[in-house]
C-alpha cells in the first residue's frame, strides 16, 4: 500500500488526509474529531471519501490543462494529478499547530508545499500553498488553490440531497450598499445533480463561482461565503485574505461537494505566473471555519476570533478612540482654515478624541471651484501631498495645533496608491513606477496607479509620511483609495517587494511571462509590506482603512490596521442596515461608523444617526457646529455612553437576534456579547415598521437586567419601553417614535 493516513488538529476542527507516495495528497474531511471517520476500523468509507477527494492542491498549467474534465471549473488539473506526496512535519508552539505537506513532480521539478495552521480553541484553518521551481526550464502557472476540500456534504442524512440540503450565504457588497447577505439553497443558486454520475461522468460541468477582479478586493462581493446545513447547524465558512483578486468555487463531484479557494487565475483575471527555475510562488491565505452547530452566526463568530488572533497590535484597538472626519455630510472634499476651526471646536466639544482632515486640504484651488473637466481640483492633482496656501493662508500648522489644543490628535487624509495626471509627480517618477499595459501608463478617471514593488513609488510614499508625522505631528492617517485599477499591470520594475518567499524577474516593460494579474498581485503584496513598515517606524501612528467605502473590506489589510471605515452612505435612514451587518466581516472593534448630526434632524432622527454607530467605532461628522443646545447635548451624551462600555467591544462576539437584515428590513439589530455578561443591543425602528418588537436573547441570562442605555427622547412619555421575559431570554421593545432606534443593555445581577 502506498497510501497512509493522518489525522491532524484538535478536538474542535480536525483534518484527515490520505498521503499517497504514489500519488497526490488528498484532504478527505474535515470537521470535530469525533465526526471523523476511523481510517482502520472504516477503510472503506475512506476509500469512498477518496474517491470523490481532489488532490490537496489543485493547479493548471499552459502546458498541461486538465484532464477529465471540461467547463471552466478549476479541478483536474494534469499537474495535480501528477504529483506524489513526499512528506510531511508539523509543530505545536504556544498554541499555534502548523502542518505541512510537501508534494513533487519529478517532470517538472516543482515542489509544492501545502500549509495548515490552527490556534488552539479556534476552529478555523489557515492555508496556503507555496510552489517552487528545481527543475531546469521554466513552467508557466495559471491556476494554484489555496484551499480545496471535498465531501462536503458527507454529513447529510440519507435521503437529503446536497442540492435542497445545504444552503449557501453569499454578500454582495455594492458601494454605499454593504454586507447584503443573501442565504439561497444550492439549487436556488443553479447548481443541481444532473444525473451524469452513473454514465461515467464525474458529475455536471457546473459551478458557482464568486470572483473579484481588480484592486478592489470587495467592491462587488465580499472575499467570504458560507456553506450550511440548515437542519443540523453545521457550517463552514471561508475568507480569502486578498487586497486584490480573488476566486472562490463551489462545485459538484462524485455526488458531492467541493470548494476551493484561490487568488488570482488566468481565465478570470489574466494571471499566470512564468515560474522560472529556483524562483518560488506563494498563494494568498485563505481562512476556512468549521462549527458543528449554530450554522452561519456560529461560523461568523469564530471567524471573528480568527481575526482578533491574527492582526497586527496597535495602541489604537486598546483605546478606541473616537474620531471627527470633516468629509461626510460636512465640508465634502472643502477644507480650509476658515471652515475647519468652528468645526475642531465643535468636535472637541462633543468628545471626540481624533480630528482627521479630509480630501482637499493639498487642493490649490480655492473652495467651490472645479478642475478642469469638472471635477473637483484635488483630484487629478494629487500624488504631491502639501497643503495648499489657497485654503490655508496662516499654514497647515495653525489648523493642526488648534486641534492639539482642544486635547486631540490630528490627522490627514491621504490616498496614497495614485498620482493625478496633472500632479508634478506623474512626471517626476519613472514609467517603472506606474502601473503600465502595452507599454502605455493605466489611467483611470485622471489617475495613475503607483507600482509599489519599484523602489522610486516606496521611497516616495515613505517621504510624504515621515514628512507629514514630523512637520505636523500627524497622530492619525486615512488611507482612501477610490479608483479600481482593473486585472493589473504586465510593466515589471527592476526591483520588487511581493513579499514571503516570492522573486519576480528583472525587466523593464517586459512582464517576462507573467500576465497583468500577476503584476497587480505583486503590487498588492508590496502595499501591505510598506504598510508593514509604517508601522514599524512609527508605532503609535493610527492608520486607518478605507477604499470608496466598504470597497476592500478583506482581512489582509485589516490584518494591519486597526480602523476601517465601512461605507459611505450619506443618508443616515440606509445607514442600519449596513451598521448591523458589518461584523459579520469587520470585528466591532475596527468597523468605522459615520454618525453625521445635522441641524434640521428631529430627536428620532437624531437616535438613528448616533445608535447606528455606536456598537461599533464612532466616526462623528455632519455639522456639530451648527446644532442647538438640545442637539448637541445628546450626540455628547452619546459619546459619552460610547465611552463607558466601548472597552467591551475587543472581546465582544456580535449576534442577530432577528437575523441578518434585509436593505429594507424595518426593524434591524444587532447584539455584542461581552465576556464579562454584559449584552450590548442596539434597536432600530424604521419607517413604516410596527413599534413593538419581540426580540429573542438566548444566551443571557434569566436574572439579566435591561434598561435603555441612550436613546434621544422627544416629549415627555415618548421613551423606549422594555418588558424582559426571564424564562424565555425574550425582550419586548417599544419604541413609540418611526426612524428611531436605542441601544440597551442587559447586565447579569451585579456581583459582590
Amino acid at each position: 500500500m502506498t497510501i497512509t493516513h493522518l489525522c491532524w488538529g484538535t478536538a474542535e476542527l480536525s483534518l484527515l488526509l490520505a498521503l499517497d507516495t504514489a500519488g497526490p495528497a488528498r484532504l478527505l474531511a474535515a470537521g470535530e474529531a469525533a465526526s471523523l471517520p476511523d481510517p482502520d476500523r472504516e477503510p472503506e468509507r475512506c476509500a469512498a471519501l477518496a474517491r470523490r477527494a481532489l488532490p490537496l492542491v489543485e493547479m493548471q498549467t499552459t502546458d498541461g490543462g486538465r484532464l477529465g474534465t471540461s467547463g471552466k471549473r478549476h479541478v483536474d488539473g494534469a499537474l495535480s494529478r501528477a504529483l506524489r506526496c513526499t512528506g510531511h512535519e508539523g509543530e505545536n508552539a504556544s498554541g499555534l499547530r502548523t502542518l505541512r505537506i510537501r508534494m513533487a513532480d519529478d517532470t517538472t521539478g516543482l515542489r509544492v508545499t501545502a500549509e495548515y495552521r490552527l490556534r488552539d480553541g479556534i476552529p478555523v484553518l489557515h492555508a496556503e500553498v507555496r510552489v517552487e521551481n528545481t527543475g531546469d526550464t521554466p513552467v508557466t502557472l495559471e491556476y494554484v488553490s489555496s484551499f480545496a476540500l471535498s465531501n462536503l456534504a458527507r454529513t447529510l442524512p440519507p435521503g437529503r440531497h446536497w442540492e435542497d440540503g445545504l444552503a449557501l450565504w453569499l454578500a454582495a457588497n455594492p458601494w454605499s450598499g454593504e454586507f447584503r447577505w443573501s442565504r439561497a439553497t444550492l439549487a436556488e443558486r443553479g447548481l443541481v445533480d444532473v444525473g451524469m454520475v452513473a454514465y461515467g461522468q464525474t458529475g455536471s460541468k457546473n459551478r458557482i463561482a464568486v470572483t473579484s477582479t481588480g484592486s478592489w478586493s470587495s467592491s462587488e462581493h465580499l472575499p467570504m461565503g458560507c456553506l450550511e446545513e440548515p437542519d443540523s447547524g453545521r457550517a463552514l465558512a471561508w475568507q480569502i485574505e486578498h487586497n486584490g483578486s480573488w476566486h472562490a468555487e463551489l462545485a459538484d463531484r462524485f455526488d458531492d461537494l467541493y470548494l476551493t479557494l484561490s487568488g488570482p487565475t488566468d481565465r478570470e483575471h489574466q494571471w499566470h505566473r512564468r515560474l522560472a527555475p529556483q524562483e518560488t510562488f506563494l498563494t494568498v491565505p485563505v481562512a476556512v471555519a468549521l462549527v458543528p452547530s449554530g450554522g452561519f452566526p456560529a461560523a461568523v463568530a469564530a471567524l471573528t476570533g480568527h481575526r482578533r488572533a491574527t492582526r497586527r497590535p496597535h495602541p489604537d484597538l486598546d483605546g478606541l478612540p473616537v474620531v471627527f472626519n470633516d468629509f461626510m455630510n460636512s465640508l465634502m472634499g472643502e477644507p480650509s482654515t476658515e471652515a475647519l476651526l468652528p468645526l475642531v471646536d465643535a468636535a472637541a466639544r462633543a468628545g471626540a478624541e481624533v480630528f482627521c482632515v479630509d480630501a482637499g486640504w493639498f487642493d490649490p484651488e480655492p473652495p467651490g471651484t472645479a478642475g478642469p473637466g469638472g471635477v473637483p481640483g484635488w483630484w487629478d492633482a494629487v500624488g504631491e501631498w502639501r497643503e495648499s496656501a489657497t485654503r490655508f493662508p496662516g499654514g497647515l500648522g495653525e489648523v493642526m495645533d488648534r486641534i492639539r489644543d482642544a486635547g486631540m490628535v490630528p490627522g490627514l487624509w491621504l490616498e496614497p496608491e495614485v498620482v493625478g495626471v496633472r500632479s508634478p509627480v506623474a512626471a517626476a517618477l519613472p514609467d517603472e513606477a506606474f502601473f503600465r499595459r502595452n507599454g502605455v501608463r493605466v489611467v483611470e478617471w485622471g489617475r495613475h496607479q503607483l507600482d509599489l514593488r519599484h523602489p522610486a513609488a516606496r521611497a516616495h510614499l515613505d517621504t510624504v509620511v515621515d514628512r507629514l508625522v514630523r512637520d505636523h505631528g500627524v497622530g492619525y492617517l486615512k488611507l482612501d483609495y477610490n479608483i479600481d485599477i482593473g486585472a493589473g499591470t504586465d510593466g515589471v520594475p527592476p526591483t520588487t517587494a511581493t513579499g514571503a518567499g516570492t522573486r519576480d524577474r528583472a525587466g523593464t516593460g517586459d512582464a517576462g511571462g507573467h500576465g497583468p494579474g500577476d503584476g497587480l498581485l505583486g503590487h498588492n503584496r508590496a502595499y501591505l509590506d510598506w504598510l508593514d513598515g509604517v508601522l514599524d517606524r512609527h508605532p503609535g501612528l493610527t492608520l486607518e482603512s478605507c477604499a470608496a467605502g466598504g470597497s476592500r473590506t478583506d482581512h489582509a489589510i485589516l490584518s494591519r490596521l486597526p480602523i476601517h471605515s465601512v461605507t459611505d452612505q450619506q443618508d443616515f435612514r440606509l445607514l442600519p442596515a449596513i451598521a448591523a451587518a458589518a461584523p459579520t466581516a469587520v470585528t466591532p472593534e475596527q468597523g468605522a461608523i459615520w454618525a453625521y448630526p445635522q441641524p434640521e434632524h428631529s430627536a428620532a432622527d437624531l437616535s438613528t444617526v448616533l445608535v447606528s454607530a455606536l456598537l461599533g467605532r464612532v466616526h462623528l461628522s455632519g455639522r456639530p457646529d451648527l446644532l442647538s443646545d438640545e442637539q448637541h447635548a445628546r450626540v455628547r451624551e452619546a459619546v459619552d455612553t460610547y465611552k463607558g462600555y466601548r472597552h467591551l467591544l475587543p472581546t465582544a462576539r456580535p449576534h442577530w437576534p432577528l437575523g441578518l437584515p434585509g436593505w429594507r428590513e424595518g426593524r434591524p439589530a444587532l447584539a455584542l456579547a461581552a465576556t464579562d455578561g454584559t449584552t450590548l443591543l442596539a434597536l432600530w425602528r424604521r419607517t413604516g415598521a410596527p413599534a413593538t418588537v419581540t426580540v429573542p436573547l438566548p444566551w443571557t441570562g434569566p436574572d439579566d437586567r435591561p434598561r435603555v442605555l441612550f436613546e434621544a427622547q422627544g416629549e415627555p412619555g415618548e421613551g423606549v419601553a422594555l418588558d424582559w421575559d426571564p424564562p424565555t431570554r425574550t425582550l419586548r421593545a417599544v419604541l413609540p417614535a418611526e426612524g428611531s432606534a436605542a441601544l440597551i443593555v442587559l447586565e447579569p445581577p451585579a456581583r459582590d
